[in-house]
């Protein structure tokens, strides 16, 4: 198999396993929605063709966009656990979205109830047949896809940026070689020829270039990390006024238009939220204030838009002075100032939900580069001086960097994600991050916060390769 079909075999897999996924779903649904129409077909318009295709069209455009914007359809790209919870996220919203579909096509609102716990049934079944059918296509997978050969191709030293990739991802990557960008070109293309992709670990961007041209010419797969520029470049307009290529970066920020819609479903959603949230701010509230008395509220200094400061809102969850020194001290796993009820609303992210008044006094967004604290941004804007591009958006409850990342991802890494949620803004990402927070919720390593030994070590990190300063 050649470098040019393996890939498109992989296309070819994932398509053919969603069209399956797609066509089970929906004839399960069709299967439900059927019965129920006929059972209440009291009217004697319920089963008519256009109410059925109507049912089922609106279902079948639902799951698709869906399981688009939560991956689901991406079979072997991500994890098995990954790829099954993108896939139940999307069928979840799919169904609760498709009762109230159902009840405008039926014109009756009263079947609510009884639409929910039938839908609640389907969708069980559903997620039953869906981890099956998942494990199964992503095993199957693994074995007609085995994990690429890699080549790494260094500058001065090796980062281990490939050995990051092949032991973080065993089933899609296997390190095979390194090799110096400075080997003779001859050589290089030679090297290259035998693996079937090519990674380029922290070189220069003259480098870097070389080896993209070498790639391409070769028909090889390669993956390298974009520099900052290149995210910006990449938001850039295609100009056709003179005879050469013109690129065109607006920089403009947000428009008036895009700052207004962003700033009405912020107040719309956490309004909404508020209201149906007040019960377990009541109740957190009392349990704190029983617990020791202390205030129910824990304030701090954060940065967001144009770094200016505000003090954003938590539910307290550690001791009453945990930081009288001042100092900055972030909590462990097994933190003694941690208060009983402080585990309980850490570990459940009820701790965080006070930042909706944040939002709805205009301090924060929901969706935006999480908020640093001062002395943070201070600290990692002495090595990465564009860290403070992050303040061109306001700050939010959740983020581009928040959802793809991890705890312990870099200041630049981190600096790199929140950069392309800058630069490819709107309302539909804006919505697609909302989605992916609450498949990513529960999970440890997306939303943990940085340890302050974390801190020192990543700034050290950056102090000890200068050359870094050229990969911005």
């Amino acid at each position: 198999m050649n470098n040019t079909s393996k890939p498109q075999m992989k296309y070819l897999y994932r398509n053919i396993c969603g069209i399956i996924e797609m066509a089970v779903m929906t004839g399960i649904f069709y299967f439900v929605w059927y019965e129920f129409a006929k059972f209440n077909n009291q009217t004697g318009h319920l089963l008519g063709t256009g109410n059925l295709l109507m049912a089922v069209g609106v279902y079948v455009i639902l799951l698709v966009f869906f399981n688009k914007i939560f991956g689901g359809f991406r079979i072997g790209v991500h994890r098995k656990m990954n790829t099954i919870a993108g896939q139940l996220s999307g069928l979840f919203v799919t169904d609760v979205l498709e009762i109230f579909a159902s009840m405008a096509i039926t014109g009756q609102f009263r079947f609510m109830l009884e639409l929910t716990e039938i839908y609640a049934l389907m969708f069980l079944g559903q997620s039953i047949l869906l981890v099956i059918f998942t494990i199964k296509m992503v095993d199957l997978y693994r074995k007609l896809f085995p994990p690429l050969k890699l080549i790494e191709v260094y500058s001065d030293q090796e980062s281990g940026l490939g050995r990051i990739m092949a032991e973080g991802r065993k089933d899609k990557y296997a390190l095979v070689a390194s090799i110096s960008c400075k080997t003779d070109e001859q050589i290089l293309r030679r090297e290259i020829k035998k693996y079937d992709a090519v990674i380029c670990d922290d070189i220069s961007s003259f480098e870097r270039n070389f080896i993209l041209k070498i790639c391409f010419d070769m028909d090889k797969r390669v993956y390298f990390t974009p520099k900052i520029s290149d995210i910006i470049v990449k938001s850039s307009e295609n100009l056709n006024l003179f005879d050469t290529p013109l690129y065109l970066n607006r920089n403009m920020g947000m428009s008036f238009g895009q700052r207004f819609l962003k700033r009405l479903m912020d107040i719309v959603l956490s309004g909404i939220a508020l209201i149906i949230l007040s019960p377990v701010f009541l109740i957190t509230a009392i349990a704190i204030k029983k617990e020791d008395g202390g205030p129910v509220f824990f304030r701090q200094e954060r940065c967001t838009l144009n770094g200016e400061k505000f003090m954003i809102l938590k539910f307290r969850s550690m001791i009453v002075d945990a930081e009288k020194d001042g100092r900055p001290h972030p909590a462990g796993e097994e933190d003694d100032r941690i208060t009983k009820v402080g585990k309980v609303i850490r570990a459940t992210r009820i701790d965080e939900l006070p930042q909706i008044i944040n939002i709805l006094l205009g301090d924060m967004s929901i969706v935006g580069p999480r908020p640093e604290r001062v002395e943070h941004v201070e600290k990692y804007s002495e090595d990465i001086p564009e860290f403070v591009f992050r303040t061109k958006v306001k700050g939010g409850l959740t983020g581009y960097a928040q959802v793809y990342g991890k705890y312990n991802t870099s200041a630049l890494d981190k600096l790199k994600m929140d950069m392309i949620y800058i630069e490819n803004y709107s309302l539909l990402l804006d919505i697609q991050i909302i989605f992916e927070t609450i498949r990513v919720i529960f999970q440890k390593d997306s939303t943990e916060g940085f340890s302050e030994e974390q801190q020192e070590e990543m700034l050290r990190y950056e102090e000890e390769r200068e050359h870094f300063r050229n990969d911005r």
